[in-house]
């Protein structure tokens, strides 16, 4: 296949993988400018007979079409085509240049609590776009999955769905069907091994791909329970309880006892180790995080004089006598003159954003002269510009191997080590950078965000104090503070900080919007709003702090002009979930019913399995009086959160206006379970016992009654009966 050019476009130049279900490869698109990348997957059906090809070929369509879909999301490769040819089908796929998984979850190696929940949320963001097109991927494990150079975000690739057209094999005799199991051992659950794969499949798949990171083990050293067949794992990794109890619920033997979505394992992860507080009044914050920082490192150019060497190398030989040395000297004078002269050419590229141009320059300034410590430096520098992270450590390890004391380059390591998410390295790098030049408010500044990432808050206030004393109007450390402030919950301190920033900085809608949040938790509901209102006036596509506003103008219950920020903040992000949520609420608390449960249909079809928008429904029908479809609506909620009090306690309710008393105890009963201290439904727990305990004497009189009646009767004809004898 090397060489050839398929359809007369795509010419292949390399082979990335062989297996079972097919062959991949490298090819360029010879159709487009430039010639870019793609991936070409060619498929192998396990049989040629005319009704095998029949069946894939319209197998192939159909899925084709489903990864088409799939590929409008930014997380996943885009379908560019796909074709038959010669009887063999093809797919050609955006090529992402990125690294897998698999490179940074290793055997024997264990990663950080912090990072299986970062890596959990951005993988589950992705699969619940999947799922939601009623696909399930089948084959979630490290390799297929791609962190992206450019941005450091993770890519899923690989589904398992195209290989299901290449493993059925079909009898043209007796037309029976045999499916085999697609995926990688060790990540396949029971029901996917034996060819029915649930959206739960994937949750446990992604499940051992979080275990195996947390403990340094292989799947296949998972240790299993011999009576339920569960995974024991808790002892080999130093896991919250939460976080355990949210693996293993992914992981459990019986997919019926795993969580059901992507969206329920989310839900459960943002409830740990939250940012942000919600106020009573039900207003959402989000603390937007401190500033990116792009490293410039300073240009280290020397003034260089050819013409001077050459002559002192000239005198050099004179006092020596040695023609040989004159050579050498001469020779080494004129190729340091090249790589200065390439090196300078390489820095003017660098300053102009052409970070090919400059590092091509700067390679071809080190072949001349390998030990030339600030082209290594140059180099790195544009690798770090061009998102090549990996290169970009080793050119900067190489520099300060040849000069071990070069600020810059412990600087310019820092900060690739920080975007690597390395960043006990990175403060390392730091630190060093700091012994050579303590009075960099740049580096005090990068290394507070590195202790951040780590949770080590007040090293990290110190370090953007250092830089803000070493710079009093160094607004971008002065907002990092004020955003481990608000971390801390240290509300006051934070706000206090943001001022300062706004004060340097007026037109800051990031620290107008965060000021807003913490105004919010100190109950400050009118001037979180007046913040809110700042940030969205200096960037009016600002649809978190539209949200917020609408949120905040709800707990002020003005709420026509909070739905005209719901309204904006949908105008930018057109499926915003907490937008229709909101308002919803809004709309119900208005008493305009019908069309609060308009608005909370569109948040259903954006995340179906909410339980709050199914609770709230409810809330808005009850108040119609449709009281069978709100019980169906409580039933939800708890179906998808099922010690959510409040939807019991409804459905109590609910139940008593359906007359049926019995079970409005029972729901009483549970809603009071899961909050001994609910008073409201305890109250109304006590009527209905009352009422069923009324409803009883009552039952119990009646019988009696009757039964005195019975015997008044058996008596009547007993003396009767007396007489006649």
């Amino acid at each position: 296949m090397l060489g050839n050019t398929l359809v007369g476009r795509y010419q292949i130049i390399s082979n990335l993988a062989d297996g079972g279900f097919g062959e991949t490869f490298v090819a360029y698109d010879t159709h487009l400018p430039g010639s870019p990348k793609c991936v070409v997957k060619k498929l192998k059906p396990q049989a040629n007979d005319p009704a095998t090809l029949q069946t894939a070929r319209r197998l192939f369509d159909t899925e084709a079409q489903v990864l088409y879909k799939l590929g409008i999301h930014e997380h996943i490769p885009q379908l560019l085509a796909y074709f038959e040819e010669n009887q063999e089908f093809y797919l050609v796929q955006e090529y992402i240049y990125g690294h897998g998984l698999d490179e940074e979850i290793k055997p024997g190696e264990s990663i950080s609590e912090d990072q299986v929940i970062s890596l959990l949320k951005e993988i589950l963001e992705i699969l619940e776009f999947v799922h939601d097109q009623k696909v399930i991927h089948r084959d979630i494990n490290p390799r297929n999955i791609l962190r992206r150079d450019k941005d450091e975000k993770l890519v899923l690739i690989d589904f398992g769905a195209v290989k299901q057209i290449t493993t059925q094999m079909i009898s043209t005799a007796h037309q029976t069907q045999i499916t085999v199991a697609i995926g990688t051992p060790g990540y396949i659950p029971g029901e996917q091994a034996q060819g029915e794969p649930k959206f739960s499949s994937d949750i446990y798949a992604l499940g051992i791909m979080s275990i195996t990171a947390l403990t340094g083990l292989s799947p296949d050293d998972l240790e299993k329970d011999d009576d339920t067949n569960e995974i024991i794992w808790e002892k080999h990794a130093q896991v919250s309880q939460e976080l355990t109890d949210i693996l293993n619920k992914m992981v459990r033997y019986d997919f019926r006892q795993r969580y059901s979505s992507a969206t329920q394992v989310l839900e459960e992860l943002r409830n740990l180790n939250e940012n942000t507080n919600q106020s009573s009044s039900s207003t959402m914050v989000l603390n937007i995080k401190p500033f990116s920082q792009t490293f410039k490192p300073r240009n280290q150019t020397k003034n260089f004089n050819p013409k001077k060497l050459f002559i002192k190398a000239f005198m050099f030989m004179l006092l020596i006598g040695s023609g040989a040395t004159l050579s050498v000297v001469v020779i080494n004078s004129i190729n340091s003159a090249n790589a200065s002269d390439l090196y300078k050419k390489a820095n003017t590229f660098y300053d102009l954003q052409r970070y090919e141009d400059a590092l091509n320059n700067y390679k071809q300034a080190i072949d001349i002269k390998p030990e030339y410590a600030q082209a290594w430096n140059g180099k790195a520098k544009a690798l770090y510009e061009l998102d090549t992270h990996e290169e970009a450590l080793s050119a900067y390890d190489k520099a300060i191997e040849i000069e071990p004391d070069y600020q810059d380059s412990w600087q310019g390591r820092g900060f690739v080590l920080h975007k690597l998410k390395r960043y006990r390295d990175a403060i390392y790098s730091f630190n060093k950078a700091l012994e050579l030049e303590p009075k960099s408010p740049e580096v005090l500044n990068a290394r507070g965000k590195s202790l951040s990432n780590l949770k080590r808050y007040d090293e990290a206030i110190r370090s953007y104090d250092k830089a803000v004393e070493l710079q009093p109007d160094y607004d971008q450390a002065l907002y990092n503070k004020a955003w481990v402030l608000y971390s801390l919950k240290r509300y006051r301190d934070a706000l206090d900080t943001y001022e300062k920033v706004i004060r340097l900085k007026p037109n800051n809608e990031r620290a107008w919007y965060n000021s807003g949040n913490a105004l919010i938790n100190l109950n400050r509901q009118n001037d979180a709003y007046k913040a809110y209102s700042k940030a969205v006036q200096y960037k009016p596509n600002f649809y978190q702090a539209w949200l917020s506003r609408g949120n905040v103008l709800i707990s002020l219950r003005r709420y026509p002009e909070a739905i005209e920020s719901f309204q904006e903040v949908l105008k930018y992000s057109s499926n915003n979930f907490d937008a229709f949520y909101s308002q919803g609420w809004a709309l119900h608390q208005m008493k305009r019913y019908e069309q609060a449960i308009s608005a909370y249909d569109k948040a259903i079809s954006v995340r179906k399995n909410n339980y709050k928008v199914w609770y709230s429904r409810g809330n808005s029908l009850y108040n119609l009086e449709n009281y069978q479809e709100a019980l169906s609506n409580y039933n939800r909620a708890i179906r998808y959160k099922k010690d959510h009090q409040q939807s019991w306690y409804s459905k109590g309710n609910v139940l008593v206006n359906l007359g049926k008393d019995k079970e409005a105890l029972a729901a009483y009963n549970t809603a009071i379970k899961y909050n001994p201290d609910y008073r409201e439904a305890i109250k109304a727990r006590k009527e209905v016992e009352e009422r069923l305990e009324r409803q009883f004497r009552e039952e119990e009189r009646e019988k009696e009654t009757e039964n005195n009646k019975d015997e008044k009767k058996g008596k009547k004809r007993g003396l009767l009966n007396f007489f006649r004898r």
